[in-house]
Formats: structure tokens, sequence, C-alpha cells
């Protein structure tokens, strides 16, 4: 075996074909041709079962799982009807004399109809309630209760919009009933205290909506707007935002 090995390392293919049948003849000379038989039969035996070792599989590389929402990649945005509802908030200055606006709670209901792609109809009820501060008066009244009702409607136009989310821009024309004399004593006007009068007056909103699909039906949605009323001769601007759920009926727009 040395000088097999021997001749591997320093001479050619062939030149170590010859001395490795020399070798053998040497030996079998030597030794006998059964012994170098029995030597050869135990040489490949060996290379056999070393060949014969198993080989451990690679390991299997494990596949990251997806965070996408494969429900979501069916969203095409074609539904002919929706409705949105949720609490909302606004500040609001209820009369001509007071400085400070109150913060009013309610509800915000929206439901539209998609007349294309791009644009639709919107129909939209409103309601905010809230206590707010007066002028001094005799009465030592505070903090009155004051609401307003609102019914709009106008346009809604979609903007840019994906399978996770979508963005909307709406302009709503409508009116306003005020109530500013709720639990007022006996005899006290709205007018004493620096509020507006009951009544109807005109109110508008622009503003736009952010929602945030979770299903092809469902989304959360944030819808922030500029609102302006008319109550006594003048223009009252007033911040308001609402945080609700869009359902999307499953009539899709032919």
């Amino acid at each position: 075996m040395y000088l097999m090995n021997w001749c591997c390392a320093h001479a050619g293919t062939q030149q170590v074909l010859e001395v490795w049948l020399k070798g053998i003849n040497v030996a079998r000379s030597k030794w006998g041709t059964a012994t170098v038989l029995l030597a050869l039969a135990g040489s490949l035996s060996g290379t056999a079962r070393a060949q014969a070792v198993p080989v451990p599989p690679s390991p299997t590389i494990q596949q990251t799982p997806t965070l996408e929402n494969q429900a979501l990649q069916g969203l095409r945005y074609d539904n002919l009807y929706e409705i949105y509802g949720g609490p909302a908030y606004s500040h609001f200055n209820p009369g001509p004399a007071l400085v400070a606006g109150s913060n009013l709670g309610g509800f915000d209901i929206q439901g539209t109809r998609w007349m294309s792609k791009l644009i639709g109809a919107t129909a939209n009820v409103r309601g905010y309630y809230g206590t707010n501060g007066v002028i001094p008066n005799d009465t030592n009244t505070h903090g009155p209760f004051i609401y307003q009702h609102q019914l709009m409607g106008g346009a809604t136009f979609r903007g840019p919009r994906s399978e996770h989310a979508a963005f909307d821009l709406h302009v709503l024309v409508g009116g306003s009933y005020g109530v500013f004399n709720s639990a007022l004593n006996p005899g006290q006007t709205p007018g004493s205290l620096g509020l507006f009068s009951n009544g109807f007056a005109l109110a508008m909103a622009g503003g736009g909506s952010i929602d945030l699909n979770r299903s092809p039906k469902l989304a959360l949605r944030i819808s922030p707007d500029i609102l302006v009323t008319r109550f006594g001769g003048n223009y009252q601007e007033e911040f308001a935002i609402s945080v609700g759920i869009l359902y999307r009926f499953s009539k899709v727009r032919k």
C-alpha cells in the first residue's frame, strides 16, 4: 500500500498502473496468489463499506410565513352600496357672545351609492350633544345642555386605493337643527345666556376618510371634517371627526 500511494503521488497514471502491477507480481511470488487475492478482497470490502456510509439529508429550509391577508387580494372596489357608522366628535361655538366653544360627542352615519368607479352619491346624518359655558347671569346657570342634528348630502370622490387601504374625499351640503334652550330655567331664553336661538341653519361639510381594510366587505374608517354652520346670521367653523366601521354590500356595480 505504501508503494501504491507513493506511485500515485509521484507518477502519471500509466506509470502508476505499471508499478502497481509489478507490486502485485512481487507479492504473489513472495506470499502466494491466495494471500494476494485475500488482501485485495479485504481492501475492496473496506472501500465498499466506506462508500456505504449513509449521508445525512440536507436540512429542509423553512419558508417564511407571509404576513399578507390573502382575502384582501380579491378587493376590486366595484361594490354598488356601502354604509358607515361610528361615534363622532365636534368642537362647536354655540353663541355669538361666547369665547370658548364646546366639545360635543355624538354619532356619524353615512351611506354611499357608487355611480361609477370614482364618484358616489352620499347621504349623511349626524348628531352632536354636550354642555357649554355661558355668560354671567342672574340665575347662576353655568352649563346648559345643547345639541344639533344634521342632515346633508353630496358627492364622494374615491382617491388612491389598494387592497389594504383607500382614501376618499367628500363634499356635503344640507341643514342643521340646533337646540340651545334645553334644561334652562323657566323664563330664560338662549339669548340671555349668549347662546343662539333654536332653529334650522345651513350646514356644510368638507373632508375625507381613510379606510383600513380588514376584509373585502369590512374596513375601519377614520373620517375628519371641517363643518360650517350658519346660526344667528353668522358662519361657524368647527372641526369634526368620527371613527367607525364601513360595510360594503355584495351587490356589484354594473
